[in-house]
């Protein structure tokens, strides 16, 4: 029987929190020297987890899973599930906006999430990405719409509908801003904010998500999104 997300992840708790668990995980520490001030698995998850904090350190933390990840033995599984226990936050925002999207159905929604996430950890190039998070949960989430998309055109295709005579809402799907570029009006008058506005007010994500993708703290993207409010609002009073 397939587990629930939730059962999923109280999985994944309960895992973390055995003997030999630990034991991969002191392994990790010996070797990463971001996790040496960690006793324990719960220790460096809440650490990531809380608010507030350097995002550079918890960046540099997740950094040292994925290393151990991309390895091999009993430290790559246990570093792969640290990771899946980091990320859970963004990774549970990311199904609801796939269920509401209407990706699939709840459970196929869920293994696709899953599946991505553990492909894309596997996959990260760190020489070329600087913030772990916001990269991953970003690909994950592009690929999930992307794979939809490519479905819907197939069916499209096999039933004799042209690909272009299928709207967004019949594919389940709504316009992404990452598919086409900013609107012009938008990036005028918003300038570098206007991709921090996209993304927290049409796509869904939280303003510590956008942030994080745009290399912003936490505090930095909240002041930056309320400044870019004020200027749409001031917009709006003065049209005619």
């Amino acid at each position: 029987m397939c587990l629930s997300w939730h059962e999923f992840r109280d999985h994944l708790t309960a895992a973390s929190s055995t003997f030999s668990f630990q034991r991969g995980f002191d392994a990790i520490r010996r070797a990463q020297a971001p996790l040496k001030p960690f006793s324990d698995p719960a220790a460096m998850l809440d650490a990531l987890h809380r608010s507030g904090g350097d995002p550079g350190k918890k960046n540099l933390i997740l950094i040292a899973l994925i290393s151990a990840a991309q390895g091999t033995g009993n430290a790559s599984d246990c570093a792969l599930t640290l990771l899946l226990l980091a990320l859970w936050p963004g990774l549970d925002a990311i199904r609801h906006r796939s269920i509401w999207r209407r990706l699939g159905t709840q459970d196929e929604v869920t293994s696709d999430v899953l599946a991505r996430t553990i492909e894309a950890v596997r996959g990260v190039d760190l020489g070329q990405v600087n913030w772990i998070a916001a990269t991953v949960l970003r690909n994950v989430e592009r690929d999930m719409v992307r794979a939809r998309k490519r479905q819907a055109e197939r069916e499209s295709l096999s039933s004799g509908i042209e690909p272009d005579e299928v709207s967004a809402d019949q594919m389940g799907l709504q316009s992404q801003p990452e598919d086409a570029a900013l609107p012009r009006n938008l990036q005028k008058l918003l300038g570098a904010d206007a991709l921090l506005v996209i993304r927290v007010a049409i796509e869904g994500y939280s303003q510590i998500e956008a942030g994080a993708e745009l290399g912003l703290t936490e505090a930095a993207a909240r002041k930056r999104y309320q400044r870019a409010l004020r200027k749409l609002r001031d917009a709006l009073v003065e049209l005619p």
